[in-house]
């Protein structure tokens, strides 16, 4: 398991971890179940009776992984309560590459697929395999005239990425992703800095303690790029990076935010504040460094308390993580406070020969009672505002919850255009030499123009 889109179908993702027994506090309504509670506990009623029998749903998770319990859960409740048959194959994170987008051409596919969204758009979406699922919106979920509209956090999926050619919605959420900077709680409270050169300052206490500030995984193309589109797309806005990376000519790149945010990535790079050996790594070696407190900080994803908390419970001795996390602050005259978020949810496919079975199933899953397992289950957000959150994740679900911030997909969803060749080809290596520091700010903006044209050109 490691992070999103190259991360979510090169390594896996999210899926360890268990609650943290903390968040039932105050109990009512709300109250969190424990994940023995919640697996054993009583099927709600649907909202809808589909006039289907059966439907095919082909799942990114395996069925052991604790997002897999959830959905196997809800699985069996809709087959006892509805009567219908659902084949389920337990594929993993790269079920969309290797299996959906091969049987595109086909008529053996299945109804329902599961994956975040950059990735439904990069294999599934663009080649015109999905279908709308804008009706979804409409089933009730089981809860009273409650719809599927009605429960959702409007942020979760209604986004520019999230349309067809049509403009008609292609996924509908069921978790949801985010990211921050990390630190450990027992080392001191931090308190979030609210300028760039007050996060230099938290770095440069770290490296006068004689202590690395920051763990890197550098062998993770995804991961090296967080700096410089964190800190560009509060200089550009959300569709920023996404309008320079479509710009046949490259020059959009010139845009002084884009520089800005270099710059203070060329800061970071010959600042000395990464780990030693960060990028001579093996994921997930530099990340469990942080965790057994070699250094200060990491930016990472939501996921990382469970992948953290996995890897600390392997290693015994009863050490735990009490996780704080904050923001990137706003730069020095950037104007667009944003929040990255990345949805990962169902969509249903063009040639689905059981399409109203498969929508049902959705609106099912999306009951509270129901959806309360991936926070119980398996630790992570979901896109219902009114479900409880892990403690390790209430800083980030208080920044998604802040109607003053811009959301935006993570990366500008750069790394679901064009099936990824773009960020492999072009962005990627850009980016991986800034972070080393062997390219100037300057140079990393110029490579950026020269090479977008050239990718371009190739293209015809």
């Amino acid at each position: 398991m490691v992070g999103l889109t190259a991360v979510l179908g090169v390594l896996g993702l999210t899926a360890c971890g268990t609650p943290t027994g903390q968040e039932t506090a105050g109990g009512g309504e709300n109250k969190l179940p424990g994940a023995d509670q919640y697996l054993s506990a009583p099927c709600p009623e649907p909202g809808v009776k589909p006039a289907g029998k059966q439907f095919t749903y082909w799942s990114m998770w395996t069925a052991d992984e604790p997002q897999g319990k959830v959905l196997k859960k809800a699985i069996d409740c809709f087959t006892q309560k509805t009567g219908v048959a659902v084949d389920v194959q337990w594929l993993g994170r790269k079920l969309l590459t290797q299996n959906v987008a091969p049987a595109l051409n086909t008529d053996d596919v299945p109804d329902l697929v599961d994956q975040d969204l950059n990735q439904m758009n990069a294999a599934v979406v663009a080649p015109g395999g999905t279908q709308s699922v804008e009706d979804v919106f409409s089933l009730k979920v089981g809860e009273g005239d409650k719809t599927v509209r009605d429960v959702l956090a409007p942020t979760s999926f209604e986004m520019p990425q999230n349309k067809d050619a049509a403009g008609k919605p292609v996924l509908v959420p069921y978790e949801l992703i985010s990211d921050a900077w990390w630190y450990r709680k027992e080392s001191g409270q931090i308190t979030p800095p609210k300028t760039m050169p007050e996060l230099f300052g938290l770095f440069d206490k770290s490296k006068q303690a004689g202590k690395p500030a920051i763990s890197q995984d550098g062998d993770i193309n995804d991961y090296n790029t967080y700096f410089f589109t964190q800190l560009a797309a509060r200089y550009v806005g959300p569709g920023g990076l996404a309008r320079a990376v479509q710009d046949r000519t490259g020059e959009a790149w010139r845009d002084p935010g884009f520089l800005k945010a270099a710059q203070l990535v060329e800061q970071l790079a010959k600042g000395g504040y990464l780990v030693d050996g960060w990028d001579a790594s093996k994921f997930p070696q530099v990340q469990q460094r942080w965790a057994d407190g070699e250094s200060d900080y990491i930016f990472n994803g939501s996921w990382l308390p469970s992948e953290t908390r996995e890897y600390l419970g392997k290693q015994g001795g009863g050490k735990a993580i009490s996780y704080g996390s904050f923001q990137f602050p706003m730069p020095d005259g950037a104007t667009h406070d944003i929040v990255e978020q990345l949805p990962i949810g169902f969509s249903v496919l063009a040639k689905a020969k059981n399409p109203e079975p498969a929508k049902a199933f959705i609106a099912y899953l999306l009951n509270k009672d129901l959806l309360a397992g991936i926070p119980a289950v398996s630790d992570n957000l979901t896109p219902r505002p009114d479900l409880p959150v892990p403690d390790d994740l209430k800083e980030i679900k208080a920044v998604l919850d802040d109607p003053k911030k811009e959301h935006m997909l993570i990366k500008d969803g750069i790394d679901g255009l064009f099936g990824g060749k773009y960020v492999d080809g072009v962005f990627y290596p850009i980016s991986n030499a800034a972070l080393k520091g062997t390219i100037t700010a300057q140079q990393f903006v110029d490579q950026l123009v020269v090479k977008t044209a050239e990718f371009w050109r190739a293209q015809g």
